[in-house]
């Protein structure tokens, strides 16, 4: 019997569209994914290498917001303690100037108030993930170290400069206050005052302790004000990883809308192309020659 070329072609043609259709479906019911080859849709495939990247970058945003506000709740978390030490301090001083205390008592008072700068030089060296978070920009620098020659005490070993991290697309964010600033400004000096406090039980002059324990009370309002940067800075970062999350979740949503395989329809698709390829097939053997069949098989 003479075979139609043509039939033959019809039916072959039939059979590889069958068998495209079948990998196709197949491919989408295992990732769960429109596009598993950039031909697949060249248009689709560079729109979700973009959205890929905003994603990345949101990630990043995402982390850097989780840093900074670690960083900004351990050192409002250290100024806490700061405050409580202080409090401490001027019930001290107060207690020191009512004027019934021998030097005895004045000594021991004063040597307290030593225990308390040393506590308050240990949180002003608190840490975050191996940073030193008063040091400025200085962040492997411990910042204070106490010195019984320095005029406060002690000395600031580091900077000026202020950290930024930038938390969203052209947000950036400060994310520390130089130990300088924070307990030796000009509106009230921390450690100053503590060193002031300490002179003056020792001399046993009365109003010499009261005035210094009014000096303990002005930078503990001082560093009050200073304690109001990592509140805000902490509201700041919570309104930001909200909205980060929201922009995750809608690149997220563009991202199915673009690639996400509808699992029934694949489903489906891959019945019918089985279908196809079983009709192929047996059409396939009535027109060819069984040798012919075992070799396409």
């Amino acid at each position: 019997m003479r075979v139609n070329p043509n039939f033959s072609d019809d039916i072959l043609s039939d059979l590889y569209q069958a068998q495209s259709q079948e990998e196709t479906a197949l491919q989408q019911l295992a990732s769960g994914k429109l596009i598993n080859l950039p031909s697949d849709n060249p248009a689709g495939a560079a729109e979700l290498v973009q959205n890929q990247a905003l994603q990345d970058q949101t990630d990043q945003y995402e982390q850097n917001t989780s840093v900074v506000e670690g960083q900004l709740q351990t050192a409002d978390s250290a100024l806490s303690s700061v405050v409580d030490s202080l409090n401490q301090a001027i019930s001290l001083g107060t207690q020191g100037a009512n004027g019934t205390n021998s030097q005895a008592d004045l000594d021991a008072i004063a040597q307290q108030v030593q225990g308390i700068q040393n506590q308050v030089v240990q949180l002003a060296n608190t840490s975050y993930q191996g940073n030193f978070i008063f040091s400025g920009t200085a962040t492997s620098t411990q910042p204070y170290t106490l010195d019984s020659s320095a005029p406060d005490g002690v000395t600031y070993n580091g900077n000026t400069d202020t950290n930024t991290v930038e938390v969203a697309d052209g947000n950036s964010v400060q994310t520390n206050l130089p130990g300088s600033q924070v307990f030796q400004g000009t509106g009230g000096d921390v450690f100053g005052a503590l060193q002031q406090l300490i002179t003056a039980l020792q001399s046993g002059n009365t109003a010499t302790i009261g005035a210094a324990t009014t000096a303990v009370s002005t930078s503990l309002n001082y560093l009050s004000q200073q304690r109001v940067f990592y509140g805000n800075g902490v509201d700041q970062l919570n309104s930001n990883q909200t909205f980060l999350q929201s922009e995750q979740v809608n690149l997220q949503s563009e991202e199915n809308t673009v690639d996400g395989a509808n699992l029934a329809q694949a489903s489906t698709n891959l019945s019918n192309a089985q279908t196809t390829q079983s009709a192929a097939l047996a059409a396939l053997a009535k027109v060819i020659p069984q040798n012919l069949l075992q070799y396409l098989s």
